[in-house]
């Protein structure tokens, strides 16, 4: 090869200097955005930091202890918040963890694929429906007619409507995560089950599950972590919008991070009441990034450890 042709052959691979140069500011204008993004994102947490330290430097510790969350009367019990959220989590769990996962097994090793094609767009409409709809729906229809007709004192206001409102709003997201991992699971370990003489249910549940797993827990903790932000179903259907005295009782209403600080918020920027209650919204702001911050840590850890290659 001559100096001509080599020198031809890399200016070739080099490319003409206009779209070096389009090259170049495409890949300023998107580390822009990242960097912008990261810089909103730290923004967000100093600013509701600040603020939280601030409200914890108002008041005396022993009132994270009330008998419960009270913040316009200085009481910020916070065991009730999160007995609140924990109660919320787990109902909707009981709920949306097995029916999502039943579905993505139907969906990924029974229904056939023009079945499958009708069903899942419907199961994504599902989880588009607006939370404060099936708020509403968990309080109209739900509490008088699934709640009250088994346990019939429960108040109108529950945990147990509210925690099955969000329950159904995260079906969907189970069911299609889940559905996801399992599809990802080669073909060849499902012939292989079979040529040994397996029937399709011992295959899904001895290869096609633990083959998945980490996909699953995956769609498990992100099902977790949108019941823990929910807020306007839990809002609407639990009610306590005044506060809420600690409790236990699924069938009584109460309050929950993210409901506590709507209710709180609604109809002020700047609530009356306790000098440091408008600060306790971005302690509890601080809290539920915690929170959601070490669900996403802990599962991805689960994730990396437990994900296999094909």
């Amino acid at each position: 090869m001559t100096q001509a042709t080599r020198t031809a052959s890399g200016s070739s691979l080099v490319g003409r200097p206009g779209r070096r140069r389009s090259e170049r500011l495409a890949k300023a204008v998107l580390m822009a955005a990242a960097g912008l993004s990261i810089v909103i994102s730290v923004g967000i947490v100093l600013s509701v930091l600040a603020e939280s330290i601030m409200f914890l430097s108002q008041i005396e510790l022993s009132q994270l202890s009330a008998p419960g969350w009270f913040p316009r009367r200085g009481m910020y019990d916070l065991a009730t918040l999160f007995a609140g959220t924990l109660m919320i989590t787990v109902i909707a769990m009981l709920l949306a963890g097995p029916a999502g996962l039943l579905a993505a097994i139907w969906l990924s090793e029974y229904a056939g694929l023009g079945t499958r094609n009708r069903i899942k767009p419907v199961l994504e409409i599902l989880a588009g429906i607006p939370s404060v709809v099936l708020g509403f729906f968990a309080l109209t229809w739900i509490s008088p007619n699934v709640v009250k007709a088994i346990f019939p004192t429960a108040s109108t206001f529950n945990f147990l409507a509210a925690g099955i409102g969000v329950g159904i709003l995260t079906i969907p997201l189970v069911a299609s995560v889940s559905e996801d991992a399992m599809r990802a699971v080669p073909r060849s370990l499902r012939e292989a089950s079979y040529g040994l003489g397996a029937r399709r249910t011992t295959t899904v549940l001895r290869v096609v599950l633990p083959a998945s797993v980490s996909g699953v827990v995956a769609a498990f903790i992100l099902a977790i972590s949108r019941t823990v932000g929910e807020t306007m179903v839990v809002a609407v259907a639990a009610g306590a919008t005044g506060g809420s005295l600690f409790t236990l009782n699924p069938l009584g209403p109460g309050q929950t991070l993210t409901a506590a600080m709507a209710s709180l918020a609604t109809g002020s920027d700047q609530v009356t009441g306790d000098s440091a209650a408008y600060l306790s919204l971005f302690f509890l702001g601080l809290l539920l990034f915690l929170v959601t911050l070490a669900l996403n840590v802990v599962g991805d850890v689960f994730v990396r450890r437990t994900r296999q290659r094909y």
